[in-house]
């Protein structure tokens, strides 16, 4: 639903559309604030997931997802989490659909949610994605980066395995305080 103003609509036209900006706003708020299964932390909203939300004409919610990657496991858990979220926000139709295109990048996340992530020990990508392309390849370039530890600060760290606590993140070890910690994985 694409919501315009125009000075010259009626008392109730208006009130129709005020209801409509409010429902959608509401709905939209309610779809970001749905916890991510896997980094509770987080929100589905913080890490960028959810891409759209419209309420049509008949009151149906529309909500279009975007996983972190394309074999998520936890893709259905969110879809049912947001269901369930906007149905006890009085939503009573509400459809999801996922789209893989354009894929989830970690340049997504929002400040907020970096904030959350590093809080809680697990170091979210810095800066723009590795999905810089070649000026004239358009390939992926792959950059390693040094890892700041989150507890200690240190960027002497070591990268134990590609596969953290989530598909999604790497694992590291600072080799100045020892502690392994989660990292995300720039995309």
């Amino acid at each position: 639903m694409t919501v315009s103003m125009s000075t010259a609509m009626s008392t109730s036209t208006a009130t129709s559309v005020a209801h409509d900006t409010t429902a959608l706003t509401h709905a939209w708020t309610v779809s970001c604030s749905v916890a991510d299964p896997e980094l509770p932390v987080v929100t589905i909203g913080d890490l960028g997931i959810v891409r759209a939300v419209d309420v049509d004409t008949d009151g149906c919610v529309h909500v279009v997802l975007t996983p972190t990657y394309s074999g998520c496991p936890a893709t259905a858990v969110i879809r049912h989490d947001v269901v369930s979220a906007l149905n006890d926000a009085g939503f009573d139709r509400v459809e999801v659909r996922t789209v893989l295109a354009p894929a989830w990048t970690t340049d997504w996340i929002t400040e907020d949610g970096r904030r959350k992530l590093s809080e809680h020990g697990i170091v979210p990508p810095s800066g723009r994605s590795s999905m810089q392309s070649g000026a004239s390849t358009g390939r992926r370039i792959d950059v390693a980066l040094a890892m700041r530890c989150p507890r200690c600060g240190s960027l002497d760290t070591k990268l134990v395995s590609r596969f953290g606590s989530t598909a999604c993140q790497a694992m590291y070890r600072c080799t100045s305080c020892l502690e392994p910690f989660d990292a995300i994985k720039p995309y």
